[in-house]
């Protein structure tokens, strides 16, 4: 099977990816992984997410970060702020089912490369645009990295910060990747409106809205209600059967036990306390276990602690109505056997036989796709997507 040979839901789509750092990128790489033909325009420096794989410290020899959001795809190099360069751009857009891009719109009009320009061009595009605060107000050609628009600005780091405890920092990547595959869907979207109107579309999402709707559950609460519920501190869960402990030997688990009059049985009866389940118990009730919450939770903090938590999960596997899980480190989730039969991980192809790397998050059971290749090096197939282009003329 060659690159442009994909297989799953998108394969037969053209995309042109005009992508940097993680979030554009991200919806191309979905793209692709659905089966997508992905141009990928990098200017003669690269997309500046091929430094990743010297930014931690040492250069290492590979790049996963940037592999993730790369894989699948065809690099060409184009100078868009020549004349000749932007031609061979126009050509290939020209040709194209879709176009993405998370560069900021003033600076895709500096170069001719703004919605109405490409439209016009291709009535039949679907033009993705990701910015980070939206495409209108004052602040639409503001920069913004996901830790600005996505984790700050949105209230996300807010909401997370513990009373008295430094504001959290987020995972790299965490609303560039979050945003891409549901860019990635809006897309989807936009081209089966296209098959029945026959006409393309402006297609936009921003970090700053993916933000919010991540939250959505506190914001709406916020509109509806003029309030939002406190930070959670283990401490002082007024449910201490949602909450988290740690074992004997130190590693932790959550609890998860919503529904009061089923979960709460199981969670006795696992710790060795039938008693706190008697009518007249200080636990029997939600409202006793609220207004007990510390001293409930210092019990079970103490229980927890006398036994492993593997020990902890074959006990807990003996009641079907306890819910839990495990607090895994990075190597116990990759090391975590329904990982993979989740289809977590995924085999890339690459020149020694295979890299295992993580999945974009959905699968198509009756067309099901497979990644063809690693990320591409840097104008890879610049020669051979010009050849394709003078064939076309």
């Amino acid at each position: 099977m060659s690159m442009r040979e994909g297989s799953g839901p998108m394969a037969g789509v053209k995309v042109v990816e005009l992508g940097v750092w993680v979030a554009g990128p991200a919806t191309g790489g979905v793209l692709a992984d659905w089966g997508a033909d992905v141009v990928k325009i990098e200017p003669p420096a690269g997309d500046p997410a091929r430094s990743f794989q010297s930014m931690f410290g040492t250069p290492m020899p590979t790049n996963p970060v940037f592999e993730l959001d790369n894989r699948g795809k065809r690099s060409i190099v184009i100078d868009l702020s020549s004349d000749e360069g932007r031609q061979i751009g126009y050509e290939l857009i020209d040709r194209a089912d879709v176009f993405v891009t998370n560069v900021r719109a003033d600076g895709l009009e500096r170069i001719g490369f703004g919605a109405a320009t490409l439209l016009q061009r291709n009535p039949r595009l679907i033009y993705g645009h990701l910015s980070g605060y939206g495409l209108e107000g004052d602040d639409a050609n503001r920069a913004a990295y996901d830790i600005a628009a996505f984790w700050a600005r949105s209230g996300i780091a807010g909401l997370l910060q513990a009373p008295g405890h430094p504001l959290p920092f987020q995972r790299g990547g965490m609303g560039d990747h979050s945003v891409g595959v549901q860019f990635a869907g809006a897309i989807a979207a936009a081209l089966y409106s296209r098959e029945r109107s026959g006409e393309g579309q402006l297609v936009s999402t921003s970090l700053f809205r993916q933000g919010v709707y991540t939250i959505g559950f506190d914001l709406n609460m916020m509109l509806g209600w003029g309030m939002v519920s406190k930070v959670g501190l283990r401490t002082e869960m007024g449910n201490p059967a949602i909450n988290n402990y740690t074992a004997g030997d130190g590693k932790q688990f959550w609890i998860v036990g919503l529904e009061g009059a089923r979960h709460w049985p199981p969670l006795a009866r696992v710790v060795g306390h039938p008693e706190w389940l008697e009518e007249d118990a200080p636990y029997a009730t939600p409202m006793g276990r609220a207004q007990n919450a510390a001293q409930l939770i210092g019990e079970l903090d103490r229980v927890f602690a006398t036994k492993s938590r593997d020990e902890w999960a074959a006990i807990f596997a003996t009641e079907p109505d306890m819910f839990w899980a495990p607090v895994n480190e990075p190597d116990e989730v990759l090391n975590d056997p329904q990982l993979r039969a989740a289809g977590g991980l995924v085999e890339v192809p690459d020149e020694f036989g295979s890299t295992t790397m993580i999945a974009s998050p959905a699968d198509f059971h009756g067309t099901p796709w497979a990644p063809r290749w690693v990320a591409p090096a840097l104008g890879e197939h610049t020669e051979e997507i010009l050849a394709e282009l003078a064939d076309e003329r």
